[in-house]
């Protein structure tokens, strides 16, 4: 029996590993941590030798193929799905002159229909998987497909968003979905397709959640957290879905995990790399390149706060930290907080720094790729004092680089950090439980505590929380979760034994 098919359906992706196809190199259109844990589970499925596929939109642009620009040979090439191409592009003008993934309002309907009608018309019938993937509500349409046509489905929800739509609007898209209408969710129980068709809305991400045969959140905490009633933002339809596949054991929670290029030893974003054994110089090195960068004092004996996230009061907590920010600062000297994030509340940050004087305890800067890179390997501690948290990346990514998380317990946050016992040498953060200021000056309160109980502690706690980050936040163990989902699901193993090439 041959390897079971495998198609992954996703509106944006990082990288794909060279041997799927004549375009693989160029594959690259990311929003968020979708296209990262995308791309490391088509990597290990094809490592593995799984017979994986991935359907995802034709962003030219974001791909660098300029068709004008080909010889006739290469156009031919590049238009030909080859027996052996695993990666399917859905083709629409809609997607070719893009330079990012999503729009705003409305323009995302439009290209969430284009490409779910070439996922279900075109796609679907040629690769005849066996098993299909599909990633947050751009695919909701496609579980409602694949489970009329007999196909298990996993459906991951990266996200609280939806959108919705009419079966009229679906209609005018190209898709017939008068073949797999009483797979989605609606507003109301619908009594006919001709009486729904105009004013029923559907919801996406309900109806993904609905029709496929199994779905999973991107953390367990947050996955209990939404069963459970917490969270007054996530939508009704969405909840009882996700509640019904929880309740019929067909729901997981699979962490995302950081970017391995996120790592201190190789990253060119850095000026000074460096890993468990010699973290302490370099990291001084590194803090004293960031204080420069952001018009702080320049001293690497100060303990550095970095705020990584950007500054969503509703979500990640800001305001949490505008509250205790000159007091903190006034009860510890030898403190400072660096801020590099965009946002609605940068502006307090300002207002604090001018009002009290404190450029130099205090530091504000627009989000920058190569410093915020610096902000990870430069600082002592990682603020994550979000609300909520469905998985969260910035939390891993810092102790990687031996900044410890000081994060609420709550969603991925939750799943992630424990809190430090430096006598036991366990834990890897800082964890307060209660939502409010005090909670998360408490907090920073017990970071300090460690950062004063001196240099042999630290050093020793911080090298071995790097190689656990490590060796616990990475694509391997992300993707490990999904293939056993999938086998899970197909009720047979991946691959066949024999199919594996032995080790050299």
């Amino acid at each position: 029996m041959k390897n079971p098919r495998i198609l992954i359906v996703t509106p944006e992706i990082t990288y794909l590993p060279e041997g799927m196809g004549n375009l693989a190199g160029k594959m690259s259109a990311k929003a968020g941590g979708m296209a990262d844990v995308s791309a490391s589970l088509v990597q290990a499925l094809h490592q593995l030798g799984a017979d994986v596929h991935v359907a995802l939109p034709h962003y030219r642009r974001m791909f660098h193929v300029e068709t004008a620009q080909l010889v006739a040979d290469e156009l031919r090439k590049y238009k030909s799905h080859l027996p052996d191409e695993r990666i399917h592009l859905a083709e629409d003008r809609c997607f070719y002159y893009r330079d990012t993934v999503y729009s705003r309002g409305d323009g995302n309907i439009k290209l969430a229909l284009a490409f779910q009608r070439e996922v279900i018309n075109n796609i679907i019938p040629r690769v005849q998987p066996d098993l299909i993937h599909c990633n947050d509500w751009m695919t909701g349409l496609v579980p409602a497909a694949a489970r009329r046509e007999g196909i298990p489905c996993l459906f991951t929800v990266h996200n609280i968003h939806t959108q919705k739509l009419t079966l009229a609007q679906i209609e005018d898209a190209g898709i017939d979905a008068a073949e797999f209408w009483m797979h989605l969710y609606y507003g109301y129980p619908p009594y006919n397709y001709e009486e729904s068709r105009n004013s029923n809305m559907i919801d996406l991400q309900a109806s993904g959640c609905f029709a496929a045969h199994f779905i999973n959140t991107v953390s367990p905490t947050f996955l209990k957290e939404i069963v459970n009633g917490w969270h007054s933002f996530i939508p009704d339809s969405i909840r009882s879905e996700i509640r019904n596949k929880y309740n019929a054991g067909c729901a997981a929670g699979i962490l995302n995990a950081p970017d391995s290029a996120d790592n201190p030893e190789t990253d060119a974003k850095i000026p000074f790399r460096y890993g468990p054994a010699n973290h302490a110089e370099m990291k001084r090195k590194n803090k004293l390149a960031l204080q420069h960068a952001l018009g702080l004092e320049e001293d690497a004996d100060k303990a550095l706060f970095f705020w990584p996230s950007r500054l969503d009061p509703i979500q990640k907590g800001p305001q949490l930290l505008t509250d205790i920010t000159y007091r903190f600062l006034e009860k510890h000297p030898d403190a400072q907080i660096a801020i590099i994030a965009n946002g609605p509340y940068q502006q307090p940050f300002w207002d604090i720094q001018n009002f009290h004087d404190i450029h130099t305890r205090l530091g504000v800067h627009n989000f920058d790729a190569r410093l915020s890179a610096l902000g990870f390997a430069a600082s002592d501690f990682t603020l994550m004092p979000s609300l909520f948290e469905p998985c969260g990346l910035p939390q891993m990514q810092a102790p990687i680089y031996g900044s410890l998380a000081i994060a609420h317990n709550t969603g991925g946050l939750h799943d992630t950090v424990e809190m430090l016992d430096a006598a036991a040498s366990t834990g890897n953060g800082f964890v307060f439980d209660n939502y409010d200021s005090n909670g998360l000056f408490w907090a920073m309160d017990q970071a300090m505590d460690f950062f004063h109980a001196g240099a042999g502690i630290r050093e020793r706690e911080i090298s071995r929380i790097m190689t656990e980050s490590r060796r616990r936040f990475n694509h391997e163990a992300c993707a490990k979760e999904y293939i056993k989902l999938y086998e899970q699901m197909l009720d047979r193993p991946l691959v066949k034994k024999d199919a594996v090439e032995p080790a050299e």
